[in-house]
């Protein structure tokens, strides 16, 4: 029934409103030694902004210094085919899980039709992405649509414990902790991916990681790989180099650039978690203090929103002249980021880049200058720079650093330099609902799509499917879209069920 709405949707045959959802309204109302695997395990007990709250499974799971790679954990059907930090945090992140699908009325509404469908039926999917309750919700509606998952996480420090257990206990083979080294983070893809009597023909992935371990590990898997869903800037950039370069071997689906993406995850998301994340990390006060942000992308649009609306002056580096002007008309002062490193308070990197902060920048920062990450990879502050015998590192709580210089000077350095929101708070679930929903209409589309429907290249979701991923979101805000007559859409040349703006369109922000 999915697969064939969704065909209905795209030709035009029927509208939004056609498709009616059971309690739809009702409920949407280098591996370390094991001293470093210690330390770090140590430091991460000890802060008090862990992603659950409960004192009792937090001391749990916190004495237990033990790397999970050395561990032998089986859930209560006796299955063994995860690796996580420990299986009896289970019932808190099914907890979280359940308070997250609240928030989430789209893929609970596609859940909930597939009782009896199963568009993703014989879909082998292998995932690379944050594994927080959100993710969870995702996954486990995958399984709904008839898909086996393997995962791993995106972020060696972004991944829930108690719901990596709760999945774990649900029978999922999931592979991720809180804390990875670089080392258990590969190690963790390997897994999902290297299994004896099973192949993925699925890859959903954030930030291209995986699709890179295959394709340089185990290039013949994609053999049997139907195609690629990729939702971050990075990986999409991966992406198109695979491809100019003819080294894309299946279709993909660019899902970053999709209208619900960039509109709303990069934009509402990050508007709100920017101040979430600083907030838990340093306590600070926003009014008055000095903000550079750079890059005004979707991202960046947002993090300057949220800090200007606190009373922060905001001051903005761009490459693009176009979104250069857009910082200009919307208030903020567009610098080079060498003109005001001598002032500013805090230091923000969204841009999608590398090295955007050097060790030259770093050096010339005041004392005490919070210095954060918004883009997805580690790449845009230089971190490796700062790890010198002169400069001092002073771990403060879980994911907030001291750099101390040899005068006294000091930076405090977020999660060091990777993704602030996801390593250090949380993001909000119906933001990412939109996300989600997103990814899973792009994977049954990718799987079930004919042969020669899509070629070896990438593409954007169809805005068909951008629309009606919205349109599934609307119940809850008891919205009532207005429906054109025949004598207005003949007068604007559309279909009345739509799509109603052409590809080119640009949706403008508030």
């Amino acid at each position: 029934f999915i697969v064939i709405a969704l065909l209905q949707i795209l030709s035009g045959n029927i509208t939004f409103d056609t498709i009616q959802f059971a309690d739809q309204k009702q409920e949407f109302n280098k591996r370390p030694s094991k001293i470093g695997r210690r330390s770090l395990s140590r430091s991460i007990s000890q802060s008090s902004t862990d992603s659950y709250s409960s004192a009792a499974s937090y001391t749990d799971s916190s004495d237990d210094e033990t790397s999970p790679r050395d561990k032998q954990q089986k859930n209560s059907k006796g299955n063994g085919d995860f690796c996580i930090k420990n299986i009896k945090q289970a019932d808190f992140g099914r907890r979280e899980i359940e308070i997250a699908e609240q928030e989430m009325p789209a893929l609970m509404a596609l859940r909930k039709r597939a009782q009896g469908e199963k568009p993703l039926a014989g879909a082998k999917v292998v995932g690379c992405t944050h594994i927080t309750a959100q993710t969870a919700v995702l996954m486990e509606t995958l399984s709904a649509l008839g898909a086996q998952c393997r995962w791993a996480a995106c972020n060696i420090y972004s991944t829930q414990n108690e719901v990596a257990a709760a999945l774990a206990e649900g029978g999922f083979s999931v592979f991720a902790w809180k804390g990875e080294s670089e080392d258990d983070f590969w190690w963790c893809i390997d897994r999902c991916v290297n299994v004896e009597g099973w192949q993925p023909n699925m890859i959903l992935d954030d930030g291209g990681d995986l699709t890179h371990w295959i394709y340089k590990k185990y290039p013949n898997m994609f053999k049997k790989i139907k195609g690629i869903v990729e939702e971050s800037v990075t990986g999409v950039h991966r992406l198109y180099q695979l491809s100019k370069a003819g080294k894309l071997c299946v279709p993909a689906m660019n899902v970053n650039d999709s209208v619900t993406k960039q509109k709303f995850d990069n934009l509402y998301c990050c508007r709100e978690s920017i101040l979430d994340g600083l907030k838990r990390t340093t306590d600070v006060m926003f009014g008055g203090k000095q903000v550079v942000v750079c890059g005004y992308g979707e991202v960046g649009k947002g993090c300057c929103a949220a800090l200007k609306a606190m009373g922060s002056i905001v001051y903005v580096t761009e490459i693009d002249p176009i979104c250069a002007l857009q910082a200009c008309m919307d208030g903020f002062r567009l610098v080079k980021l060498n003109e005001v490193m001598r002032q500013v308070d805090i230091v923000i990197t969204c841009t999608g880049n590398k090295n955007v902060v050097v060790r030259e920048n770093l050096d010339r920062m005041k004392n005490g200058c919070i210095v954060c990450n918004m883009g997805h990879s580690n790449t845009e502050i230089d971190v490796a720079s700062l790890r010198t015998p002169e400069l001092t590192w002073e771990r403060v709580r879980s994911q907030v650093d001291h750099v101390i210089w040899p005068d006294g000077k000091r930076i405090v350095l977020l999660a060091e330099g990777r993704l602030l929101n996801l390593s250090c708070s949380t993001v909000p679930t119906f933001v990412l609902s939109i996300t989600a929903t997103t990814q899973a209409l792009a994977l049954i589309e990718l799987y079930n799509a004919p042969e020669g429907r899509y070629k070896q290249d990438v593409y954007l979701l169809p805005k068909k499917m951008d629309e009606y991923v919205a349109s599934l979101h609307l119940p809850t805000f008891d919205a009532h879209l207005t429906e054109l007559t025949d004598e207005q859409a003949k007068y604007l040349g559309l279909n009345k069920n739509g799509p109603f703006k052409p590809n080119y369109y640009r949706y403008e922000n508030l």
